[in-house]
């Protein structure tokens, strides 16, 4: 059985929504990538190495990087020796497999799961720069945490950007939970520190927790995540649970190196790619993981209050190669 019907079958007994949305959310990436690949496909009836060369220029032109390039041709080079593979066409379910396998490495499941704390209050921190989509992002997950039934509250702890407690406020109250707020210039820490007295005393289930995301001065960015997290842990020992870095796919490369600084900063547990639906080159994914040893744990496939989805690395690789898929699938029918 191909690697593409192994995925295709696998989804097909799993969440199809969840699939559906993967597929639908990547859609640019997927016609970009899937054009070119037939397209390269088309050219070379044999696996060689000007085959390989220009395989190396449409996965760099995806964002997927530089690092994740070098360790994916190596392996196919070898897997096409030890299978002898010949046409270019038989090439493309081994490209996908070794993208998961990539993604995935040796982590396991539970390494893509929020830490969540069992009847006690989980606080999860977020950071990244302005204009990501990190507040929408959090009013996304105060949404699903509310409809799985969870006690909900926000911080507001980026007191420095303009209308940024406002913008939090709004979703406070389109999703329905409390916001802990202080004036414009107030100090962040302060802001935590109220926050997790008031979920602590209201017996809330997850506290989100916004911050300041200046990249102006890196040292200062740091001394202030320092001081933020010192006293959540101070109020609440083991918190918080995750510090959730944001970041805008649509950025490419840029949005890696902001991921190296805010990992610098602080100890980032994941990262959740935002916009992933507006780019086509969604190949970034793989090049946070690769280069970063940081997992993906949601991804923003769209505008909708239910588009921000938990990453699913196979649901991921079924988004990109859905065409190929079902091109593949048309066949053995036949």
């Amino acid at each position: 059985m191909s690697f593409f019907k192994k995925i295709k079958d696998k989804l097909t007994h799993s969440q199809d929504t969840m699939s559906d949305k993967f597929r639908e959310g990547l859609t640019k990436t997927r016609d970009n990538f899937t054009t070119k690949m037939n397209d390269l496909v088309a050219r070379y009836r044999t696996v060689d190495e000007d085959f390989f060369e220009e395989l190396e220029e449409i996965l760099f032109e995806a964002d997927v990087g530089f690092e994740t390039i070098v360790k994916l041709i190596d392996e196919l080079k070898m897997e096409v020796r030890r299978q002898n593979i010949k046409d270019t066409k038989d090439i493309r379910g081994v490209i996908s497999k070794k993208l998961v396998e990539i993604y995935q490495g040796d982590d396991d499941e539970e390494n893509a799961l929020l830490q969540l704390q069992e009847d006690e209050l989980t606080v999860i921190l977020f950071v990244g720069v302005n204009g990501v989509g990190k507040t929408t992002t959090i009013g996304k997950l105060a949404h699903q945490f509310k409809e799985d039934g969870k006690k909900v509250m926000l911080a507001a702890g980026d007191t420095f950007r303009a209308g940024a407690i406002e913008q939090l406020e709004v979703w406070g109250q389109r999703v329905g939970v409390d916001v802990i707020k202080h004036g414009e210039g107030a100090d962040p820490a302060a802001v935590m520190y109220d926050a997790v007295q008031s979920a602590k005393a209201k017996k809330a289930d997850i506290l989100i927790c916004d911050t300041a995301g200046r990249l102006q001065n890196k040292v200062n960015l740091m001394k202030e995540l320092e001081k933020v997290k010192k006293v959540i842990e101070r109020e609440l020992p083991g918190a918080p649970q995750e510090v959730l870095l944001a970041l805008d796919a649509t950025t490419g490369q840029n949005a890696l190196t902001q991921a190296k600084i805010f990992k610098e900063a602080t100890n980032v547990t994941g990262i959740v790619l935002t916009k992933l639906d507006g780019t086509a080159k969604g190949g970034i994914v793989l090049a946070i993981k690769q280069e970063l040893g940081i997992p993906v744990k949601f991804v923003g496939l769209g505008e909708k209050m239910d588009d921000l989805q938990p990453f699913d690395a196979e649901k991921y690789v079924y988004g990109l190669f859905a065409d190929l898929i079902e091109d593949e699938k048309a066949e053995s029918d036949e």
